[in-house]
């Protein structure tokens, strides 16, 4: 394990950081079930504390450290945790969450922490969850999605499995490990196989490119990191990556499109897996094996042991297109101190409700074709947001695209956000013509209005973002 720090951990290593630091937490009063926050940025510190409360039978809250001080303190009054951990030395959102709390330096073998014991609550514990991972809603509200020991290990093995890891890999940690995706499909899949991970506290597109030539083999990101670095890269007058020991590159959080794939294969020269879930699903419910050049856009079938339905009668749906249903050893133990959200997406049955649109082909292969929430509706006609953002991707000064609907005179029209590549003159007139030559569907669909937001000379960023 390797970090911006200069740490380079064995799996003793990290075994003999874990023991100690829960002699510490275990001092401070932590018992099992209590919570223990670690606010934290990837980085060998963060893990170490993730494992020590784990050891106690406690709940690990890992929060991203760049959540604001009311974001944090909203957090810290639903969770009760015991301890508060501050991973200062690799963040300074970190260390000014401690300044603030007033934590103290908690010296020991896993680098730089500040700490500080929370009020806390007699809340009922249970030693069965594992961490508690907190998402924000459409209410602006914070709720923690519970998962258990169990539902960290399956998604842990299987993400492994699925990527064909072993102890040979190297991967890159960019992902946040606060986070269902790094955290299970990158950090605990690399303890299942004894991989090396090196742990990157946040994305900087140069960094990024950089480290991705120097030996790593697995590199697991968000659409958006993809685009950014084949933007820096087209900036520098190169069309590949140039690395000869990366084997499998993924992406997830959203929908690809058939133009975009066929860039980042020709650019990583791997082929580009898809895959989908969620926090409350442990990451993953579907994913995709394919070869390179393959044009499948799903994400995938369902992962093994996981099972997918879909309910045709959400609105949205019909036409085999419905909410996405999945049932599992991934799917969360419910949100933590909220039975009736939790009443809400997960049934006695044991079906989690998604809240994503889908369908699945004749091959058994599942398409999320977007949020329930999120389908527009104009001129009395189902417009789905990735369909759209998937024909102005494909456009070649396009670096991405987002879709929302918004409300007018009774119906909604369709706004659409655009990043264009850095020197790029596509204004919106042209954007308009390629939407309507280029989006499949109805005539109806072909004449729905399309508004654009976009910059007349946006550059790729290339300042920190995740």
């Amino acid at each position: 394990m390797e970090d911006a720090t200069g740490a380079a951990w064995t799996y003793a290593d990290l075994d003999n950081a874990a023991t100690a630091l829960g002699h510490v937490l275990t001092a401070a009063g932590v018992r099992r079930g209590d919570r223990v926050l670690i606010a934290s940025e990837n980085c060998a510190a963060a893990v170490a504390a993730l494992f020590a409360a784990w050891r106690l039978g406690a709940v690990a809250v890992p929060v991203n450290a760049r959540q604001s001080a009311v974001e944090m303190d909203r957090i810290i009054a639903h969770a009760c945790p015991r301890v508060l951990l501050f991973t200062s030395d690799v963040s300074k959102d970190a260390a000014g969450h401690a300044l603030h709390h007033q934590a103290a330096p908690c010296l020991g073998p896993w680098g730089g922490l500040d700490m500080v014991r929370a009020p806390g609550d007699d809340l009922p514990g249970d030693a069965d969850v594992a961490v508690v991972l907190y998402t924000t809603g459409t209410t602006g509200d914070p709720k923690g999605v519970m998962l258990t020991h169990a539902n960290l290990r399956f998604g842990g093995a299987t993400s492994a499995t699925f990527r064909g890891m072993t102890s040979h890999d190297l991967i890159y940690g960019v992902l946040p490990i606060t986070h269902v995706f790094g955290l299970c499909s990158i950090l605990l899949a690399s303890v299942h196989v004894g991989a090396t991970v090196r742990l990157i506290p946040r994305f900087d597109v140069s960094a990024v490119f950089d480290g991705l030539r120097r030996g790593i083999t697995l590199f697991s990101g968000v659409p958006q990191m993809h685009a950014l670095l084949m933007a820096h890269a087209e900036g520098q007058g190169l069309e590949q990556l140039g690395s000869d020991t990366l084997r499998f590159v993924s992406s997830g959080a959203a929908p690809l499109d058939p133009a975009w794939k066929r860039k980042a294969e020709a650019f990583y020269g791997v082929a580009l897996q898809n895959g989908y879930g969620m926090t409350e699903s442990t990451a993953g419910i579907a994913a995709t094996h394919n070869a390179i050049g393959d044009p499948d856009t799903s994400v995938g079938p369902a992962l093994p042991d996981v099972e997918i339905r879909i309910d045709d009668a959400v609105a949205g749906g019909g036409n085999g297109t419905g909410e996405v249903l999945t049932r599992g050893p991934h799917v969360m133990k419910g949100y933590f101190r909220n039975a009736e959200a939790t009443s809400q997406v997960l049934g006695p049955d044991g079906w989690l409700r998604t809240g994503d649109l889908g369908c699945v082909d004749d091959h058994g292969r599942l398409h999320i074709v977007g949020r329930c929430k999120e389908l527009i509706i104009h001129g009395g006609f189902n417009v789905y947001p990735p369909e759209v953002e998937a024909a102005l991707n494909d456009h070649p000064d396009v670096v991405q695209a987002a879709v929302i609907g918004r409300a007018r005179d009774g119906d909604e029209d369709v706004l659409a956000f655009v990043q264009l590549a850095s020197g790029a003159q596509l204004d919106e007139a042209a954007l308009r013509t390629l939407w309507r030559r280029d989006w499949p569907g109805t005539s109806a669909r072909r004449s729905t209005s399309l508004q654009t937001v976009c910059p007349p000379r946006p550059r790729a960023r290339s300042s920190n973002t995740s």
